[in-house]
C-alpha cells in the first residue's frame, strides 16, 4: 500500500544537507547516523533521487520494517531533532527511601540468630523476614543488599580466629622462652629439635586414573576410598637441616614415646642433652617413657631430654610446623592409599631434604616481640633510649 501525503517525508534543501553531514560524519553517535539515513532514504521531496519502500530501506540498512516506521512518524509528528536522537525512557518511579528507624530495624534482624534449619541469614530469608514482621511493606531484595553494605554487615561470612589468651602474663612468659631457646647457640653435644604432629587421611583409587599426556591433563574419578588415617611425627634440627618423619596408626603416649626413644638412641645417640620444643599435648611429658618403656630405660632418656612447650594457643612458635607444611605440599598433595605407601614416599621426601640440607632460619626475637606484639604483654614498657647526647 502507498502512503498518503500526510505520512511522506518531504526534505527541504537545509535539511537534505543536514542529515547527510551527519550520515558522513565518522563522530556521531551510530544511531544518529542510522537515524539521519533512514530520513534521507524516505525523503519523497524534490530533490529526492530514489524513492524507497520502508521493506527495500529495512533491507538495505538491516533494521526491522517497524523500527523505519517509527522514524518517519516521530519526524513528521516532533520535528528533525526527535527523529534522529535516541528516544528517552521513562524512568521507574522511585521509591521512598528506607529511614533510620527501618533500617535500624533491619540491622537488629541481621544481627539475630537466623530461622530454624539455616545456617545464617541469605538476602532472601531477610527481605522474607521484613515483610513477615511488616518492619517495611514494599522492599526489594537490591535495597536490603546496599543497607547491609552501607552498614558493612556480611552474615553469610564467619572469620575463624583464636580467641585471645585471658592470662595474658603466662602467654608472654611462655612464648619469651621458645623466642629465646631459638636465639641460643646450639651443638651438636646440645641440640635443638623442634617437634610437631599431624594426621593424614589414606585415600584410594576406585577406578585406575588417566596419565598425563600432550594435549590431554592428568584424570582421575572423584570417587575414591578411605583405607584409613596416619598420624605423622615430625622431628626437626632448624640449625642442622635435618629432619624425619614417620607415620603411626595412632598417636599415643606409648607412639610419642616410642618416637622420642628413636630420637635419643638412634638419631642423637651422641647428645648430652637434648632440647625438645612442642606441643603442650597430654602425652608430650616424661610420664610417657614410663608408661611405655622400663623405668631403668625411662629415666635414662628422662636425664637426657629437656623439654620446652609453645604456649596454648601458639603453636605458630613451632617450627615443625612450618616443615609440615612443607610436607603437605611437596609430597602429601595427592591420594596414597596404604601406611607402607605413605611410609615409602616419606623417606623418599625425607631423603632428598636431608641431602639438601634445607633449614629453617627463624628471625623473630623477643625484642621483636615486645615491639609487634606489645598489645598481649600485660603491662608494656617502651624501650630505653640514650639520651646522653640529647640537646638542652
Amino acid at each position: 500500500m502507498g502512503r498518503g501525503r500526510s505520512d511522506k517525508v518531504l526534505l527541504n534543501t537545509e535539511q537534505r544537507q543536514r542529515l547527510e553531514a551527519i550520515s558522513r560524519n565518522g563522530y556521531a553517535p551510530a544511531k544518529k547516523i542510522l537515524h539521519a539515513q533512514v530520513l534521507l532514504m524516505c525523503d519523497e521531496g524534490e530533490g529526492a533521487t530514489k524513492k524507497w519502500t520502508d521493506e527495500q530501506i529495512s533491507s538495505v540498512l538491516n533494521l526491522h520494517r517497524n523500527t523505519v516506521g517509527r522514524i518517519r512518524k516521530r519526524f513528521l509528528a516532533q520535528g528533525e531533532q526527535p527523529a534522529l536522537n535516541r528516544s528517552q525512557r521513562k524512568s521507574a518511579p522511585v521509591r521512598a527511601k528506607i529511614d533510620g528507624h527501618t533500617e535500624a530495624q533491619i540491622i537488629a534482624l541481621c544481627c539475630s540468630q537466623p530461622p530454624a534449619g539455616q545456617a545464617h541469614w541469605s538476602l532472601r530469608l531477610l527481605t522474607k523476614e521484613i515483610y513477615k514482621r511488616n518492619i517495611i511493606t514494599e522492599i526489594s531484595r537490591e535495597t536490603v543488599k546496599k543497607s547491609l553494605k552501607k552498614n558493612e554487615l556480611r552474615p553469610w561470612k564467619t572469620q575463624r580466629f583464636c580467641i585471645p589468651e585471658r592470662d595474658l602474663a603466662r602467654f608472654v612468659a611462655q612464648m619469651e622462652v621458645v623466642l629465646d631457646l631459638y636465639s641460643q647457640p646450639h651443638s651438636e653435644s646440645a641440640p635443638l629439635i623442634c617437634m610437631d604432629e599431624a594426621a593424614m587421611q589414606l585415600t584410594g583409587q576406585v577406578f585406575e586414573p588417566i596419565p598425563l599426556a600432550p594435549g590431554q591433563d592428568a584424570k582421575q574419578d572423584y570417587h575414591y576410598t578411605r583405607p584409613g588415617v596416619q598420624a605423622l611425627f615430625m622431628f626437626l634440627d632448624p640449625h642442622r637441616g635435618w629432619r624425619r618423619v614417620s607415620n603411626r596408626d595412632h598417636r599415643t603416649r606409648v607412639d610419642w614415646a616410642e618416637e622420642v626413644r628413636q630420637l635419643l638412641d638412634e638419631d642423637y645417640p651422641q647428645a648430652e642433652k637434648v632440647k625438645l620444643l612442642c606441643d603442650n599435648l597430654n602425652t608430650h611429658n616424661i610420664a610417657s617413657l614410663y608408661e611405655a618403656l622400663s623405668a631403668p630405660v625411662a629415666h635414662r632418656l628422662a636425664r637426657k631430654l629437656e623439654i620446652y612447650y609453645t604456649p596454648r594457643h601458639g603453636s605458630w612458635l613451632n617450627v615443625a610446623e612450618i616443615e609440615l607444611s612443607v610436607l603437605s605440599q611437596q609430597c602429601l598433595d595427592r591420594r596414597i592409599s596404604s601406611a607402607q605407601e605413605l611410609k615409602s614416599e616419606l623417606a623418599a621426601w625425607q631423603g632428598d631434604r636431608n641431602s639438601n640440607a634445607s633449614k629453617v632460619t627463624w628471625h623473630f626475637t623477643t625484642d621483636d616481640a615486645r615491639v609487634k606484639l606489645k598489645h598481649l604483654y600485660p603491662i608494656f614498657e617502651p624501650q630505653e633510649t640514650d639520651d646522653s647526647n640529647a640537646l638542652f
